[in-house]
C-alpha cells in the first residue's frame, strides 16, 4: 500500500509517515505501527492480539498499552474513525482514498448483520513459537511478518478466504468452501516446505486444521463449537501437516489431489463428542495419462510472471503493451524447464511497484518487467528480469529499432531471460522462440486491439473484436493466430446466441478458419487447444477433441487453456472428477484470469454431472459475478438450482435468463448443446420445470 488518503489526512505506508494538509504529523512507531495495520485491514475488525503482535512483536505487553495508543491515534484523525467493537478488537471506519496504483480489498462495515452459515475454518499457529523468539527472536519475527504479508494473507484472495484473526500463536480463517480451506492449508504447507528445503533462514513450520460446522458470523466474528474444534485440533496436528476433522472429509474427498489418512477419533478438551481426524497427505504422483501437472510442475520447475509492459500512461497504447507481454509469456512457455504464469492473471500488476505484490500473490521466483514506448514507426523497449528471493534485478537491456524489429525483440527477450534462469535452454526452443509470428506489424497490432476487446460487455466492442480479428487476417492470410482468433470469435457467437448472429454462419465459418489455422501452424498449443474445443462444443466430437487437447499439453505443459477447455469436454461427458483435476490444473497456472468466469462455469458443470448440485450452484454464482452476461453460466445455474430441489430460485433464475434471451427454447438448446445424455436430459427436464419455454 503506497497512499490513503481519508478527510485531511494521507497515510504512507512505505515512508511510515502521515500527514495533515500537507504537513507532518507527530506519530510515535507503535502507534503509526496500528494505523497502517487498521487501515491495510479495515475491510474487517483486526483483534487486539493480531494488533499486540504487529506493534509489539515477541514481546509480551498488556492491553492497556494498546488502548493508549488508539486513545492516541483518536485525538489525532478523530474519535469516529477508530471503531471499538466490544470482545473483538478495532476496526478503521473512515472512507479512504487509495492510490489508483494499488489495489487494495473493498472496505467494509461494523453493523454487518447475524447471520447462521455452514462454513469451513481453519485454525493455524507458528510451531514453537515461543522457543523461536527466546532464541533468535529478531529473526523469527521477521520471518513470520514475511510469511504473514506475502503468503498468508496475500493468497487468501486466490482461494475465497476470510481472516478472523492472524497471529503467529493464532491464525483463524473462513471459507465459504471446505475444498477451497484445505487447498489453501496445502498450498501454504508446500509453500513453507520448499522454503525450508531452499535452506531459507528463519524458516518457519506451521501446524494447520481445518473443521467444517454450521456457526454464526456476527460483525465478521464466528460464533460456535466449531471454534473450539478446530482449536483443539489445531493442538494435536502435528508441524508441517494439516489436519482435518470428519466432516471435512466428507466434503472434500476424491475433490483434491491428496489422500486422507485416518488418524481415529479424538476426544478434544471442552468438546462433548469425539472427533473423527484425518491427516492429509497431497499426492506426489500422477496417474493416468503422462502429462506433467501444473501442482507438481510449479513445486519443481522455476516459476516466472511476466507482468504488463508500461507504455507511459497511454490507455489508448494499453493494449499494446499487454500484448507484447503476451508474446514473450508465449515464448517462455515453450521451454518446458519453466513453469509459466498464464497472462490473464498477469494483467492486473503494472509497473515496478507490482513486482513484489505479483511475486506474492502468484507465487512465483521471478518477475519479467519493462517499459515500451512507440513515437512513429520507432519501438523502444526496456526489459529486466527480476529475482524476487532477495537477488533484485539479475538480467536487464534495451531495444531500440523500428515496428518491424518488434518480434524480434520479444524473442531475444525470452531467449536471454530463459538462459538466465536456466542455462539448459535447448537450441531448438530458442529457434522456436525467434520465429516471426506475422511479417505485417499492422496485422499485429489489429490482432492486439481485437483481444482487448474481446470481453467487453459492450456488444459493440464484441462486434469491433471480430472486425479487428478479420482485418488482421486480411492484412497477413498466413497468419496463423489472427485466423483462430476469428474463429474463436464466431463459436463464442454461436454459443452465446447472440443477437442477430446467423448460427449456422457462425458454426461454418468458424470450422473454416480453425482448420486453417492449425494448417499455418500445427505446433501452437493454444491455437491447438481451442481448435479441439471447437470440434468438442460444435461437432460432438470428442475422442479427436481430447486428442488433440493432449497433443497441445505435450507441446505446451503451460496451456492454461488447454487444461480448461479439455476439463469442458470431460464435463460434456460425464467425467466430473476428472473434468474438476484439469479446471484446477488451470486455475493454477493462471489464478486470476480474466476468463475465470469460463474456469468457474467448468467446475459447475462438472458438479453438476458429478451430483453435486449445490457446489454446482456455488461455482456458476461466482462465474456470473465474474461476467453478469455470460450465458453458458446463466444457462447452467437454472438447472442447478432445479435438481438441487430449489424449485423458486430456478424459477427466478429463469426469469431473469429470459429477459436478456427472450427467443431461447429448450429443444433449440437441447439440438446442439454437447452435454451426453443422461445429463443433458436432466438438465433439459430443469429446465423446462423452470418456466423455460419448449
Amino acid at each position: 500500500m503506497q497512499s490513503v488518503k481519508f478527510d485531511s489526512f494521507e497515510l504512507r505506508p512505505i515512508e511510515r509517515a502521515l500527514f495533515r494538509e500537507g504537513a507532518a504529523c507527530n506519530v510515535g512507531s507503535r502507534a503509526l505501527d496500528v494505523l497502517i495495520a487498521l487501515v491495510e485491514r479495515r475491510d474487517r475488525v483486526v483483534t487486539k492480539n493480531e494488533l499486540l503482535d504487529i506493534a509489539w512483536p515477541g514481546l509480551v505487553v498488556e492491553e492497556n498499552n494498546l488502548s493508549v495508543q488508539i486513545s492516541g491515534l483518536r485525538k489525532l484523525i478523530g474519535t469516529n474513525a477508530i471503531a471499538t467493537v466490544a470482545g473483538r478488537g478495532y476496526q478503521f471506519v473512515t472512507s479512504v482514498e487509495v492510490a489508483k496504483s494499488v489495489a487494495d480489498a473493498p472496505t467494509g462495515s461494523v453493523g454487518a448483520r447475524i447471520v447462521r452459515s455452514l462454513v469451513a475454518i481453519v485454525s493455524a499457529e507458528v510451531a514453537n513459537w515461543l522457543a523461536i523468539v527466546r532464541g533468535d527472536c529478531e529473526a523469527g519475527i521477521e520471518a513470520w511478518k514475511a510469511l504473514r504479508a506475502t503468503v498468508v494473507e496475500a493468497q487468501l484472495p486466490r482461494f475465497g478466504g476470510e481472516a478472523v484473526e492472524i497471529t503467529a500463536e493464532r491464525c483463524l480463517i473462513r471459507f465459504a468452501s471446505s475444498v477451497e480451506a484445505v487447498a489453501w492449508s496445502v498450498d501454504l504447507q508446500e509453500r513453507l516446505q520448499h522454503a525450508s528445503k531452499a535452506g531459507r533462514p528463519a524458516a518457519l513450520h506451521m501446524r494447520i486444521a481445518v473443521h467444517a460446522d454450521d456457526v454464526i458470523v456476527d460483525e465478521g466474528k464466528v460464533i460456535g463449537d466449531a471454534v473450539n474444534v478446530v482449536d483443539r485440533l489445531r493442538q494435536i496436528c502435528p508441524p508441517d501437516q494439516v489436519l482435518v476433522s470428519g466432516a471435512v472429509h466428507r466434503l472434500v474427498r476424491g475433490r483434491l489431489p491428496v489422500s486422507l489418512r485416518f488418524e481415529g477419533e479424538k476426544r478434544l478438551q471442552d468438546c462433548a463428542e469425539s472427533v473423527e481426524a484425518y491427516l492429509v497427505m497431497p499426492e506426489v504422483a500422477a496417474t493416468g495419462p503422462t502429462l506433467a501437472s501444473p501442482r507438481l510442475m510449479s513445486q519443481q520447475l522455476p516459476t516466472v510472471a511476466v507482468i504488463p509492459f508500461d507504455t507511459g500512461g497511454s490507455d489508448e497504447d494499453r493494449y499494446f503493451g499487454e500484448g507484447v507481454t503476451e508474446e514473450i509469456i508465449t515464448a517462455l512457455s515453450l521451454n518446458r524447464s519453466l513453469f509459466v504464469i498464464a497472462r490473464n492473471s498477469t494483467l492486473g500488476f503494472r509497473g515496478a511497484s507490482a513486482v513484489g505484490t505479483a511475486a506474492a500473490q502468484l507465487g512465483v521466483r521471478y518477475i519479467v518487467g519493462g517499459s515500451i514506448r512507440r513515437a512513429s514507426s520507432r519501438l523502444r523497449i526496456n526489459a529486466e528480469l527480476t529475482d524476487t528471493r532477495g537477488n533484485g534485478v539479475i538480467w536487464a537491456d534495451h531495444f531500440e529499432g523500428a515496428d518491424d524489429d518488434l518480434f524480434r525483440f520479444q524473442a531475444e527477450i525470452a531467449a536471454r531471460i530463459s538462459a538466465q534462469i536456466d542455462p539448459r535452454v535447448h537450441e531448438a526452443e530458442i529457434a522456436r522462440m525467434r520465429e516471426r509470428p506475422t511479417e505485417s506489424f499492422g496485422a499485429y497490432d489489429c490482432l492486439l486491439q481485437g483481444i482487448a476487446l474481446r470481453f467487453g460487455v459492450d456488444q459493440g466492442d464484441f462486434d469491433r473484436a471480430g472486425t479487428l480479428f478479420r482485418r488482421a487476417t486480411e492484412l497477413d492470410p498466413d497468419y496463423a493466430r489472427a485466423h483462430a482468433y476469428l474463429a474463436w470469435w464466431h463459436a463464442l457467437r454461436f454459443g452465446e446466441g447472440r443477437a442477430g448472429a446467423p448460427l449456422e454462419e457462425d458454426r461454418r465459418s468458424s470450422e473454416r478458419l480453425f482448420n486453417r489455422a492449425v494448417e499455418l501452424d500445427p505446433r501452437d498449443a493454444w491455437i491447438l487447444a481451442m481448435a479441439a474445443h471447437h470440434m468438442s462444443f460444435l461437432h460432438k466430437r470428442f475422442a479427436a477433441a481430447m486428442g488433440t487437447f493432449n497433443q497441445a499439453l505435450e507441446i505446451n505443459p503451460n496451456c492454461a487453456t488447454a487444461w480448461s477447455r479439455s476439463a469442458t469436454t470431460l464435463a460434456y461427458l460425464g467425467r466430473g472428477s476428472e473434468s474438476l483435476e484439469r479446471v484446477g490444473n488451470a486455475m493454477r497456472l493462471s489464478p486470476f484470469d480474466l476468463q475465470g468466469f469460463s474456469f468457474c462455469t467448468t467446475n459447475g458443470l462438472a458438479c453438476i454431472v458429478s451430483g453435486r448440485y449445490d457446489e454446482g450452484i456455488a461455482w456458476l454464482g461466482r462465474a456470473l459475478r465474474l461476467n453478469p452476461r455470460y450465458r453458458a453460466a446463466a444457462r447452467l445455474l437454472v438447472a442447478a438450482h432445479g435438481l438441487a430441489g430449489d424449485r423458486e430460485s430456478a424459477e427466478t433464475r429463469a426469469r431473469e435468463f429470459l429477459l436478456d434471451e427472450p427467443s431461447f427454447r429448450v429443444s433449440t438448446f437441447v439440438s446442439w448443446y454437447p452435454l451426453q445424455p443422461p445429463h443433458l436430459d436432466r438438465v433439459a427436464e430443469a429446465l423446462r420445470l423452470a418456466g423455460m419455454p419448449g
